[in-house]
């Protein structure tokens, strides 16, 4: 017997009222910039309700995962082929920034001499940059407590104490599948709050867009607008020719794949945060037939060893910033700069503004760079900022299916069958993806 889905009204449908927020948003920004200002608390407020249940999804997540699983050295196997796949696509991400940045030539032409810029800006930033060294960061994703992990809300404290339970939980045995079972039920609670909160996401989008739009402006971009296009299409050539030919390697379309995760795109563009699409991310990964331990280890990894989009802001941002200074950069030493931006890229899932702050911590390394220029990104970079965030949360995606497609998780066919579903209809419960979890947990 079959079940005949109901098509949503349009109006009920989450990314369309997304759109029209981000657009209503826009439009009070520019006519009504003091009012676009006052709606701050409206994005603050939603990414706080996320972020609140980003911890509690992760960690369950991961637990059930790792701890239901057979074969934990599927674990070592998976988290190595993560790691491989994140350092060269992310060194590739670096590598085409500075091919670009140096065809097209933005900051050319600028002749800004520094000494007029505002020297308290770079020196706070730098001195934030200077935190994060490599030690810093390898001793932070150890939590002071076992609840610090989930109070702190970084994404690899909680990952660590997440892969510590479920080991101890694989190592009891029989004993364990109780708490297993808890677990099972306690991610289907925070879930469930979590399609809650994203009702909201509207108002969300439609405050911190009007709040970005009516802090900056739209006018007082025209002189940074070859930087900011440039790097658009950089960041669209990349998810379609390299993320794509990576999609079609693995056997299924990027353009199908950027359909299904539509909504969290939109929430992205809408809260310029990568993090308020992660829980979405996570659900929905699982219904192409991801395994729940894969999507729990290669997605909050890839938080901080996978941001794609970071990777080509800072090429191209770092050398844009040496041509609009007039400093010369020899073929070496911007080698060197993207090998010191491979390194500080690492630490930016714990930064607030990451892009901008490991920018900081880049220049910060080479000398040659005045950092004050960096006073010149202040007023794009919160648009820059969601090109970046959406950019990563393809990237991650890609990398959760392309493993799994590695682990023989799901077959090609599976997958394409899955991911077709969204595209025809919208149903109020996810019909075909539901098999693909079925086949992974049955194999």
């Amino acid at each position: 017997m079959q079940t005949t889905a109901v098509r949503k009204p349009w109006y009920r449908v989450l990314y369309i009222q997304v759109l029209i927020a981000v657009a209503l948003g826009i439009l009070v920004g520019h006519f009504f910039p003091a009012f676009g200002k006052s709606l701050k608390p409206l994005g603050d407020g939603f990414i706080k309700l996320v972020k609140m249940m980003i911890a509690p999804i992760i960690f369950c997540t991961v637990v059930h995962g790792i701890a239901s699983m057979g074969d934990l050295r599927k674990l070592g196997r998976t988290g190595a082929k993560a790691l491989f796949y994140f350092e060269v696509v992310s060194t590739l991400a670096l590598a085409i920034g500075l091919v670009v940045v140096n065809v097209l030539k933005p900051g050319v032409g600028f002749n800004i001499d520094p000494k007029t810029l505002d020297p308290s800006l770079g020196a706070a930033t730098a001195q934030k940059a200077h935190a994060i060294s490599t030690a810093d960061f390898l001793l932070n994703i150890i939590p002071k407590t076992f609840m610090d992990a989930f109070v702190s809300g970084d994404l690899l404290q909680v990952l660590l104490v997440a892969i510590l339970v479920a080991f101890a939980i694989a190592f009891m045995g029989e004993r364990g599948k109780p708490l297993l079972q808890g677990i099972e039920y306690a991610s289907q609670v925070f879930f469930g709050v979590m399609h809650i909160v994203v009702k909201v996401a509207p108002i969300g989008a439609f405050g911190a867009m009007g709040f970005t739009v009516g802090s900056y402006g739209l006018a007082a971009l025209t002189p940074l607008l070859k930087l900011m296009g440039g790097f658009y299409l950089t960041a669209g050539l990349f998810v379609v020719v390299v993320l794509g030919g990576i999609a079609w390697w693995s056997g299924f379309s990027i353009f199908r794949f950027l359909v299904y995760i539509k909504d969290e795109l939109l929430l992205v563009l809408g809260t310029s945060s990568s993090e308020t699409a992660l829980p979405g991310m996570i659900e929905k990964m699982q219904r192409l037939g991801c395994s729940k331990s894969t999507v729990g280890l290669v997605i909050p990894t890839g938080y901080s060893f996978n941001l794609d989009g970071t990777n080509i802001y800072m090429a191209m941002a770092a050398v844009f910033l040496a041509q609009a200074t007039n400093t010369p950069l020899d073929l070496g030493q911007q080698i060197s700069l993207m090998l010191i931006a491979m390194i500080t890229s690492k630490g930016a899932s714990g930064v607030t503004g990451a892009g901008f702050v490991t920018l900081a911590a880049t220049l910060a390394v080479v000398p040659s760079i005045p950092i004050e220029s960096l006073a010149l990104l202040v007023g794009i970079d919160r648009f820059m900022s969601e090109c970046r965030a959406v950019t990563n949360l393809i990237g991650n995606g890609v990398a959760t299916v392309v493993i799994s497609r590695w682990e023989n998780e799901v077959t090609a066919e599976t997958l394409n069958e899955n991911l077709r579903w969204p595209v025809h209809l919208e149903t109020s419960e996810p019909a075909a993806p539901a098999r693909g979890i079925r086949e992974v947990e049955e194999s």
